[in-house]
């Protein structure tokens, strides 16, 4: 949380209809509870930055993840976008593209 902006947000880009945990979160409360929750059902491992940009405040970060759904153990290895936007040195933005059709089919 101390990456954050105290009014930072989180998004998940996806169909909240078809993947509850796709959407957008703001403020350290909800992002605690958010990522607590995301936290508890899966695990990133092996992190490899495929690229990484930047652009005054912005920065983009393509990497490759292995992720486990801790109910199931099942692991897959993907990848996922991260964007960035940062204000007085903390994350005010950051929005993220996963496959969340992989997900889905995990948690499923």
């Amino acid at each position: 949380m101390a990456a954050f902006h105290p009014e930072g947000a989180f998004t998940l880009m996806g169909n909240k209809g078809a993947l509850e945990l796709a959407g957008s979160m703001q403020g350290h409360p909800t992002l605690h509870a958010g990522f607590a929750q995301l936290t508890a059902g899966f695990g990133f491992e092996g992190r490899e930055i495929l690229a990484e940009l930047v652009d005054g405040d912005r920065v983009a970060v393509h990497c490759r993840v292995n992720a486990r759904y801790h109910p199931t153990g099942k692991t897959v290895s993907t990848e996922i976008l991260d964007l960035f936007r940062f204000q007085d040195g903390k994350i005010v933005e950051l929005i993220e593209f996963a496959d969340t059709a992989q997900i889905k089919a995990m948690i499923g």
